[in-house]
């Protein structure tokens, strides 16, 4: 332990955002991480590759990493807490999964080639669009806007050989000064991929299609309209992690907005969004051999929502103020088929039909005491209300709450603060947060949730109380025209913290397995989260780089948390000349100490991997092509993670080729 403390305390003098791209006044003002992926001009063909999952590049942040479960959809962390602790959005829109095996995390619904960048705010910075622990990530998607620009497009088409994936896809935009229009539709199809060694890694092919469009309409200087939608839909996707997969995975996202800039020299901008999203997810394990009892697992979530969101400035104030709300309804159920055709299927509701209704304000003030100093002060406050819908399910949960009600209502606060300092090339914050939020749909409804991972079911408990966060971080940084470093800590001492833990009294629903866990709520646990990145360019072209995470988390009784991130090492080298540029990097970890066996955790042995990068850009007759070409585990390692679901091997050596041609 007295190791863990000393590197902890070197680690918190250091660390860089490597991925961060943030003008210098939005810097002052709000201390975000950007991770930016395209715009008009589509920055992230800039990338080592350019038709790379959004997982890739939100890896790009120290903040974030990824629960792996199969090739498809993996489930983001936050500063080392998973999805139930964070608020992710598209374009400040709030969608609830509709899996509860949460396969279908929101950062699915998006497709690199119409990204435009992903805000990442870690702890109560990122309580603008919810009630939050660990942040938020809002997926901003690219749009042209009113330039006058007339028709621009490109086509893309990729392939990767250690899965056979084929990526094809292509882009239309038009812009006037009056109205606007981007469409981009992008497929990819994935067999079973390789292990290192050339082990294939059985039922994870995957098969996808999204369509994101957004047009908008301005009929004076100061306000216009924007529509946008997203289809998503997969198929045929495997999950080796897990002993189900999934048939179809669709969703539908649409919007309308309206933007207006007041007349007022205080008001800057005021827009209001109409929103409604509908997911479906079908779990099932019909492509599995020797399955004791089939089963069907479908799941549907449905969310009508709006926000709108004021800001301005005053004096040396830059302010914000944001109202939202939503109302989410989230529908499971699972169905065994006997083999026996004398005995009855079995059926339940593994999400009794729950309805979310939250509505909440937040505000956030900007203030510059001086042009080296800024403090930023936010508060939001929210009501969250549950309602079960289903008599069934109602009545199931009672079985283990006689006493619980069909409604329960909740009030969260979320607050913070933070001062930053920037003088020169140097630059440092102090902040502290308070933040709330409520149980998920599987913490407080969830009937009989089987976790492969520890191989428990798991039953909610609509009974607990709110958790509750109190932080405090830290960083400093220096940059000049060739270097730059900079340290970042966090420390999150949460109450009340929800997990699930064994109930002996209460038998399993399914087969073999272990027993039964109920969730509960634990006095406290602790969470360090700390990171370093330093960045240096030397000769004519030549720029090193490197990052390192280490983050630590204990419960009352000094048990480890599972899913922490031992400590990751990435260090690259690129060379840059003209329009070509060529990259090495070698990510690696060590063995993992600290894992929490009764989640099921074993140790994951160290590893390192290595990975080259090419790519050349050309210009014909004004029109751009981009070539990129590389190989990911050069030495075909045979790895996993930390994050990886039982611990599922990693994909082997991949050689991979990206052609872009944007006219």
């Amino acid at each position: 332990m007295k190791k863990i403390q000393i590197l902890g305390i070197l680690l918190l003098s250091f660390k860089v955002l490597n991925a961060q791209e943030v003008a210098q006044d939005s810097v002052v003002h709000k201390l975000s991480e950007v991770v930016l992926m395209g715009n008009a001009a589509n920055k992230h063909h800039n990338e080592n590759k350019s038709l790379a999952t959004i997982e890739d590049y939100l890896s790009a942040s120290p903040s974030v990493d990824f629960i792996k479960r199969g090739a498809y959809a993996w489930e983001p962390i936050v500063q080392g807490m998973a999805t139930e602790r964070s608020v992710v959005t598209i374009d400040g829109m709030r969608i609830y999964g509709a899996c509860t095996d949460k396969m279908d995390p929101i950062t699915s619904y998006v497709e690199i080639s119409n990204l435009s960048k992903a805000t990442i705010n870690t702890g109560q910075q990122g309580a603008e669009n919810g009630a939050t622990i660990a942040g938020g990530i809002d997926l901003e998607r690219r749009k042209t806007g009113f330039k006058n620009n007339g028709w621009k497009g490109s086509v893309q088409t990729g392939l990767e050989s250690v899965n056979e994936q084929k990526i094809a896809g292509a882009a239309l935009q038009y812009s006037s000064n009056t109205f606007f229009s981007d469409v981009d539709v992008m497929y990819r199809n994935a067999e079973n991929y390789s292990a290192g060694g050339g082990k294939e890694v059985l039922y994870s092919q995957f098969t996808k299609y999204n369509l994101s469009a957004i047009t908008g309409y301005k009929w004076n200087d100061r306000q216009w309209l924007e529509a946008s939608v997203i289809y998503d839909e997969a198929r045929d996707v495997g999950y080796p992690a897990l002993p189900m997969d999934v048939s179809l995975a669709r969703a539908f996202i649409g919007s309308m907005e309206y933007f207006a800039l007041p007349e007022s020299e205080n008001l800057i901008e005021w827009k209001t969004k109409l929103y409604y999203n509908t997911i479906t997810h079908i779990m099932d394990d019909t492509q599995r051999p020797d399955v004791l009892i089939r089963m069907d697992m479908p799941g549907w979530s449905k969310t009508i929502g709006m926000y709108s969101k004021l800001n301005g400035t005053h004096n040396k104030h830059r302010w914000n103020l944001t109202v939202n709300t939503h109302y989410n309804n989230s529908l499971a159920e699972m169905t065994m088929f006997p083999e026996n055709p004398d005995e009855n299927d079995m059926f339940m509701l593994t999400w009794p039909d729950l309805g979310t209704l939250y509505a909440g304000v937040f505000a956030e003030d900007n203030y510059v005491i001086n042009e080296k100093l800024t403090a930023n002060f936010s508060i939001g406050f929210g009501i969250h209300h549950n309602s079960i819908n289903d008599i069934f399910g109602l009545q199931s949960l009672q079985i283990f709450y006689p006493e619980i009600a069909d409604t329960k209502t909740r009030f969260l606060i979320n607050s913070g603060c933070k001062l930053s300092y920037q003088s020169n090339f140097w630059a440092h914050s102090l902040g502290l947060g308070y933040g709330e939020r409520a149980p998920s749909v599987s913490e407080g409804y969830g009937f009989y949730l089987f976790n492969s991972f520890d191989a428990f079911d798991y039953i909610g408990n609509p009974e607990m109380v709110n958790e509750k966060s109190m932080e405090i971080n830290a960083s400093t940084g220096f940059q000049n025209k060739t270097f730059s470093a900079k340290i970042n800590t966090a420390f999150y001492y949460i109450s009340d913290y929800i997990i699930g833990k064994p109930n002996p009294d209460l038998s399993p629903m399914n087969i073999g397995i272990n027993g039964v866990k109920v969730y509960e709520q634990l006095p406290y646990t602790q969470l360090w989260s700390n990171d370093i990145s330093v960045s240096y360019e030397f000769l004519n072209g030549f720029t090193a780089k490197a990052k390192a995470i280490y983050r630590l988390g204990r419960d009352h009784n000094n048990e480890n948390l599972p899913l922490i991130q031992p400590l990751t090492v990435e260090t690259g080298l690129r060379y840059r000349k003209n329009l070509f540029y060529a990259e090495a990097l070698v990510e690696t970890a060590t063995k993992q100490y600290d894992f929490s066996p009764e989640f099921g955790e074993n140790q994951t042995p160290a590893y390192t991997i290595f990975n080259l990068a090419l790519s050349q850009t050309f210009y014909i007759n004004k029109q751009k092509m981009v070539l990129k070409a590389g190989a990911e585990n050069l030495l075909d390692e045979n790895y996993s993670t930390f994050a990886d679901w039982n611990n599922i091997s990693r994909p082997g050596r991949n050689i991979y080729a990206n052609v872009v041609y944007a006219f």
